[in-house]
């Protein structure tokens, strides 16, 4: 009965030890930063000409009234022309079948986008 005694003993006086020393070990990594009086920090600035006030009535750059992207179907699978409409952008492989009856009678005609992001738009509202 000594043994098992002096083994639980040993047992919680290493657990102890161990405890101890994690925690003298990790006191200082924890503590937070404090600012060191005189120092400056980066910080990244907008110059008045970035600043939109009215985001509204803003278009951008590349939207000056020119489409430069053409969703088409062809043979069953939608691709995205540049504005030449010869050059590939991108293969979509999304079946026409995927799309309402109405949307497919435009999309054999074609569809202009001025960016991409309003394409992947259009994609992902009938696709989700």
């Amino acid at each position: 009965m000594k043994k098992y005694m002096f083994c639980f003993l040993l047992f919680v006086a290493a657990s102890a030890i161990c405890l101890g020393v994690g925690f003298v070990i990790t006191k200082d990594s924890v503590r937070p930063e404090k600012a060191l009086p005189g120092a400056t920090l980066e910080t990244e600035t907008v110059t008045e000409a970035q600043i939109v006030i009215n985001q509204e009535e803003v278009q951008p750059a590349n939207a000056k009234g020119k489409e430069k992207y053409y969703l088409v179907s062809e043979d069953g699978y939608l691709l995205v022309l540049y504005q030449d409409k010869t050059t590939i952008c991108l293969y979509t492989h999304m079946p026409v079948t995927d799309f309402p009856e109405e949307e497919r009678g435009k999309l054999m005609e074609g569809i202009w986008f001025t960016s991409m992001i309003e394409v992947f738009n259009y994609l992902e509202s009938y696709t989700s």
